[in-house]
């Protein structure tokens, strides 16, 4: 993540939303607010991709490509983490690692909640910059937190975060990026501010050497074929197995109520994936606080 400037993933995964808008699981999928949230010269790959142009050369190709699977997966982990949230109910949401999500803006049922966007504080001034004047249909705390010398509790406590009621942890797309000690004590602090019926939504990457390999030879093209590597500078740290997994969360007083593989997920969801490799890494896990 740079200093000035949002991550290159979150942009993907914006990206993501928006070719799939409209287009995969209709009826359970929309995100109209991602499109909005991109610059003019991020917009043109997802027309591209929205309208089926497939490139030519390599290069163009290769992040035809990515878009396109990172679409696939997005919808379909998106329908089933606002599922949970809407079962859930609770009245305060935590999302870690906001990036551009657009939840708060989209979602109706969180009318009522009050959301924490955790994020860089890089990140998540250039969000709000994006964001301009558009209206939250939800109460939105923005909590700046750079996790490398940042308290998470102390930032939450200022931004008015309760930990005697009630949240749902959204933690979406981030669990890659960090150290299985990063992750142990991310659950930590998370615990620590749950109170009973609280529930924390997580995905997570599965061990799959065929998928590493792939996305080191993307990577390698990319490279030289000239074009941006959307995940330079967030390599993958960790993988976990569902009993790892597990073991992490019951430790720290949460029972895992719900672990799907991406491709059931996909299933579940509506959303017909084309490109089962990309779903075929991670899983979606839900666990509560009793």
């Amino acid at each position: 993540m740079t200093e000035r400037a949002a991550s290159r993933t979150a942009i993907l995964v914006c990206q993501g939303r928006a070719v799939a808008d409209g287009r995969l699981g209709v009826g359970r999928f929309a995100d109209p607010i991602a499109v909005e949230l991109l610059l003019d010269a991020e917009r043109e790959i997802v027309e591209r991709v929205r309208g089926g142009l497939v490139p030519k050369p390599v290069g163009a190709r290769i992040e035809y490509e990515l878009l396109t699977a990172t679409s696939e997966v997005l919808a379909a982990r998106t329908v089933a983490i606002d599922d949970a949230v809407r079962e859930a109910g609770n009245p305060q949401l935590v999302i870690l690692g906001a990036g551009l999500d657009a939840r708060a803006w989209r979602m109706p049922e969180l009318a009522d909640t009050a959301v924490f966007e955790v994020d860089h504080p890089a990140s998540q001034a250039e969000k709000r910059e994006r964001l301009g004047e558009r209206k939250a249909l939800a109460a939105v705390r923005f909590v700046p937190v750079d996790f490398g010398t940042d308290s998470l509790g102390a930032a939450l406590t200022a931004a008015g975060h309760d930990e005697s009621r009630p949240t749902t942890w959204i933690w979406e797309g981030v669990v890659p990026y960090l150290t299985p000690a990063e992750v142990g004590e991310t659950v930590t602090e998370v615990a620590k501010r749950s109170a009973p019926g609280s529930r924390l939504i997580t995905t997570y990457p599965t061990p799959n050497r065929l998928y590493h390999y792939g996305r080191r030879v993307m990577e390698l093209l990319l490279s030289l074929t000239g074009r941006t590597n959307p995940m330079a500078r967030e390599p993958q740290r960790s993988s976990w197995t569902p009993d790892t997994m597990a073991a992490v969360l019951t430790a720290r007083g949460f029972t895992v109520t719900g672990d799907r593989d991406m491709i059931g997920v996909a299933l579940d969801s509506g959303v017909a994936g084309k490109r089962e490799s990309f779903l075929s890494t991670g899983r979606l896990l839900v666990a509560d606080r009793h």
